[in-house]
């Protein structure tokens, strides 16, 4: 198991994340996974023998009982706090009232106390805007989590599913009033999915923050088994996120002499080249059983090769879209000074 900074902060994580989101099973999750506190207490287990320090959850996974469950096996396992970087997030709804969702303030501060409850902790390492507020202003959000940071109840924020532009001008408020900056993005990123490469990666990598992957094997459709003609896997239930079929099955194909050649699943394949990406921080992976997840750990000893790489690039790109191709053809204008450069 590797370990990186986390964004511009002097905290490390491991490069797999443990997800939570099959904790609990309660109400639109329950077609995720119906994960109960014994084999959530193994399944954390498995994860922190292979190295894992990095826990992911929300609030609105399971109705708050992935977080419930999650904070009694930490403490079922003897885990000290200080080593585990526990991560939550908030937006989505948490009951009937139209306050009951969004990132104003005080919803926030609502759902904080709810979490630290939830978790049986103090404090949460990471805390993360789940979704973009289209009706409370920014810099509400943001003066909310400054205050969370200097009240100690939060140490580092992050948001997650949020455009350039708009982490772009979090970043910029963040700075021009001295609150905390966000240093994490969690985004769905896949083989089957690289659509965040077109905007989002080049300004993370421009302003130092961490990006964490959700969804790594885009709803398990990247394990091969619905290929098979699996009818019980979650996809089944729950098909999300969405997949290009005709494009899924190419990369498929490409996974599968690779897979093949390193004696692994194909799963472990698409796991292990998130890993070989630059701008990855730690890929989120979840499982309702330890064999599940012993697969999924095991990415981190899957070294791809630079021509297997470049096969998988190849079968999975993205298709040339404005302004990224004028970007690259313009780009050629400066690549004389750069070549006599030593």
């Amino acid at each position: 198991m590797h370990y990186n900074q986390l964004g511009r902060t002097g905290l490390f994580v491991s490069e797999l994340c443990l997800g939570t989101m099959t904790f609990g099973g309660e109400g639109m999750f329950k077609a995720v996974g119906q994960v109960q506190q014994a084999d959530a207490d193994a399944l954390l287990r498995t994860a922190v023998d292979a190295g894992v320090n990095f826990i992911d959850t929300a609030n609105v996974y399971s109705n708050g009982l992935s977080e419930e469950i999650t904070g009694q096996a930490i403490r079922n396992l003897g885990l000290r706090r200080e080593d585990v970087v526990l991560a939550t997030k908030a937006f989505g709804p948490m009951g009937p009232g139209h306050n009951d969702r969004g990132a104003s303030r005080g919803h926030l501060l609502d759902q904080v106390k709810a979490s630290l409850q939830r978790l049986g902790t103090d404090h949460i390492d990471l805390y993360q805007i789940h979704g973009w507020d289209s009706v409370t202003p920014i810099e509400e959000t943001l003066r909310a989590l400054d205050d969370l940071v200097s009240q100690g109840h939060v140490r580092y924020i992050g948001v997650s599913n949020w455009a350039a532009w708009q982490i772009a001008k979090a970043l910029g408020i963040s700075e021009r009033r001295g609150f905390a900056r966000f240093e994490t993005v969690q985004s769905y990123y896949t083989l089957a999915g690289r659509d965040l490469e077109r905007e989002l990666a080049p300004m993370m990598e421009s302003e130092g923050l961490g990006l964490m992957v959700w969804s790594p094997l885009a709803g398990g459709y990247l394990s091969g088994k619905y290929r098979a003609g699996d009818s019980d896997g979650r996809r089944t239930n729950f098909n999300f996120p969405p997949v290009d079929q005709t494009r899924g099955e190419a990369v498929l194909s490409a996974m599968d002499p690779i897979a093949e050649a390193h004696g692994v699943s194909v799963a472990r394949i698409a796991l292990a080249w998130l890993l070989h990406q630059k701008v990855v921080t730690s890929v989120i992976v979840g499982a309702k059983r330890v064999d599940q997840l012993e697969d999924n750990l095991a990415a981190v000893d899957a070294a791809l090769t630079a021509e297997q790489l470049a096969s998988l690039d190849a079968a999975s790109k993205l298709a040339p879209e404005y302004p990224g191709w004028m970007i690259e053809r313009q780009s050629e204008y400066r690549a004389p000074a750069l070549a006599s450069v030593r």
